[in-house]
């Protein structure tokens, strides 16, 4: 019951912030709406630790804005690459350490998003990584951003 309620403000937030109108009947509409999804969920038994990992929660900001520090770094590193033409793409496996789906799936989309990796296959706790030149594939196996996962999910 708990996960429904939070299911709901975050629903209800997120429509709040994106439609702009807050007028008694627009603003009903969108509560009554958010409700409606909520209960869908509910039937549908959709909320649970994956579909609303709120274990998150508590760690997310950071995260966020170490990803977004190392998204900029990598931005820079890639441009750096591609003027000097220093591009020697390589393909690598690393290990995830994560115990849940949604950590180890966070850790792939987290390589794919910083510039010059690519999560190209998972399998498990082995991922396949394209990286562009040896430098991004060596920060990838430092297993920093793999260890930072970690803390989110709650493991220290």
């Amino acid at each position: 019951m708990i996960k429904s309620f939070w299911l709901f403000v975050i629903l209800l937030g997120l429509w709040l912030l994106m439609s702009g109108h807050y007028s008694v009947l627009i603003t009903s509409l969108g509560v009554v709406s958010c409700a409606f999804c909520v209960y869908l969920a509910r039937r549908a038994k959709l909320i649970d630790n994956e579909g609303l990992p709120l274990f998150f929660f508590p760690r997310l900001i950071n995260y966020i804005l170490w990803l977004f520090k190392e998204i900029f770094n990598s931005n820079v590193g890639t441009g750096k690459a591609i003027i000097t033409g220093n591009i020697s793409p390589e393909i690598f496996i690393v290990k995830s350490s994560q115990n849940t789906d949604v950590a180890r799936v966070t850790y792939a989309n987290s390589i794919t998003l910083t510039p010059g990796t690519v999560t190209t296959k998972i399998n498990k706790n082995e991922f396949e990584v394209h990286a562009l030149n040896s430098s991004f594939g060596d920060d990838v196996r430092r297993n920093l951003m793999d260890r930072k996962v970690k803390w989110l999910e709650g493991n220290n």
